[in-house]
């Protein structure tokens, strides 16, 4: 006999094998890098759609990837999106307010969330990516206009913003619920700061870490959501890097700038536990984004 699920239960995250890191600077660039099953960063990939930096990049469908928006020394509302095998498809004209700095994260299972960034002021607008890709216009923004934040799962089915700068860094983050409805400010825990990258780990769990100042902190999220203190800085301190999900169960952080861009990756186990620098392979970058697919 069948399970009998009820018909409000939420889907969760499917547990994405590979991961794909693209676009960045300088100068500005689309080529992209694969992530296998086991870590392991590929050489560069050609590059497909319009070169740019500061841009974010999710999850939707379930196994496929969407890169938004973007800096090209204007700002950008353009979509690119990622099949199951990583191919990235040609420009898709976007919807909604062209913007930098913003972040995005899964939600619901099978859908996407872009929010917050910088259109020549700082802004707290969302739009949602549907399970098949298709971005939403602009849903009004909740909580402090911010940007130079990031956003990664958690809890099978639902997201969170954190991190970033209004003015000067911050360190509030942004709940997403099952529906993709954003919460009020939550309180700051952790190092303040703006350029972070945060992915989802252990199944059901997140981390942020790295950012301004060039640190090397992460903070881990519970599988409730909550942001938890410093843990110790592992790895070159850097900011503007990305991270995406990879084996299922595990985490990559890569790329970034310390000073001097680099394409170094610092992986993350199910537990939550960042190691040491692994070499760069690829082109050096920092302001990209990633995600995880397949």
């Amino acid at each position: 006999m069948f399970p009998i699920i009820p018909a409000s239960s939420a889907a969760s995250f499917p547990k994405n094998d590979e991961g794909i890191f693209g676009f960045g600077e300088s100068p500005r660039k689309s080529m992209t890098n694969l992530v296998s099953n086991a870590g392991v960063v590929s050489s560069d990939v050609a590059g497909v759609g319009s070169a740019r930096e500061e841009l974010a990049a999710c999850e939707y469908g379930g196994d496929k990837g969407i890169f938004g928006y973007g800096n090209t020394g204007s700002v950008l509302d353009v979509t690119n999106l990622v099949s199951n095998t990583g191919v990235v498809a040609s420009d898709v004209t976007g919807v909604g307010t062209g913007r930098r700095k913003l972040a995005a994260c899964g939600y619901g299972g099978d859908k996407g969330i872009f929010g917050y960034g910088y259109d020549g002021s700082l802004v707290s607008m969302t739009n949602l990516v549907s399970n098949t890709g298709v971005i939403s216009s602009d849903v009004a923004g909740v909580g402090t206009a911010h940007s130079g934040l990031a956003a990664c799962e958690y809890g099978n089915d639902k997201g969170i913003f954190g991190f970033g700068e209004d003015g000067g860094s911050v360190g509030y983050t942004n709940l997403v619920s099952d529906a993709g409805v954003v919460s009020s400010d939550v309180a700051a825990v952790g190092t303040a700061r703006s350029q972070p990258a945060a992915c989802e780990y252990g199944g059901d769990k997140g981390i942020f870490g790295y950012g301004s100042g060039f640190t090397a902190v992460s903070n881990l999220v519970s599988n409730a959501g909550v942001v938890s203190s410093d843990v110790a800085a592992v790895g070159t301190p850097r900011s503007r890097l990305a991270a995406c999900e990879y084996g299922q169960d595990k985490g990559i952080f890569g790329f970034g700038s310390g000073g001097s861009d680099t394409a170094i990756t610092n992986l993350v186990s199910n537990t939550g536990v960042v190691a040491t620098d692994t070499a760069g392979v690829g082109t050096g970058r920092r302001a990209l984004a990633a995600c995880s697919f397949n």
